[in-house]
């Protein structure tokens, strides 16, 4: 089994997900939540809540891996850097305990628990419900988390079946 850590990072609300996978790509659920700093006036109050939220979080559940949602680009460039500081500031936090760090962007994650790269969020709120067998869908976003997580365990099952590298594998699709 390996723990994979998927984190849907936000100024805001920061999603976490984490699921122990198979070797096969089968993913359990193990826990999942919003880290809400949105009460924290200042922003590097806020930068420091995701870190410590985070760094609680791995060390309550000590993943082997983590999955993150890459940056897309914003209409608003002000909320495209909080966005990327809110990223910067979860990365931090696992890298402190040299995780490996596997990025993806939003459709890759959309198509792998959708079947599409344009799914919206209710959409994935309910296959993550689903492909999970939990009883009810999880807040929007921590089923983000939840679904970056499960994209990395079907990249993980597909890298290990076609015997090639992740970047090899990306350059194969």
């Amino acid at each position: 089994m390996t723990r994979i850590l998927g984190i849907d990072p936000g100024s805001l609300r920061t999603g976490v997900g984490i699921v122990d996978v198979t070797p096969d790509g089968r993913a359990r659920h193990v826990f999942h939540t919003a880290l809400v700093v949105a009460h924290a006036d200042d922003f590097p109050l806020r930068l420091k809540a995701i870190f410590d939220g985070l760094l609680e979080l791995v060390n309550a559940y000590v993943p082997d891996e983590v999955a993150i949602e890459r940056v897309f680009m914003a209409r608003n460039p002000d909320s495209a850097l909080k966005l990327g500081q809110a990223r910067g500031a979860a990365l931090c936090a696992v890298l402190t305990r040299t995780l490996p760090v596997h990025e993806y962007a939003p459709t890759e994650i959309k198509r792998a628990v959708t079947g599409g790269g344009r799914a919206d969020k209710t959409q994935v709120q309910h296959m993550v419900k689903m492909l999970l067998g939990l009883e009810a869908a999880p807040q929007a976003d921590a089923a983000d988390a939840l679904a970056v997580a499960i994209a990395h365990a079907h990249v993980r099952a597909s890298v290990a079946r076609m015997g090639v590298t992740r970047a090899g594998w990306r350059t194969r699709r």
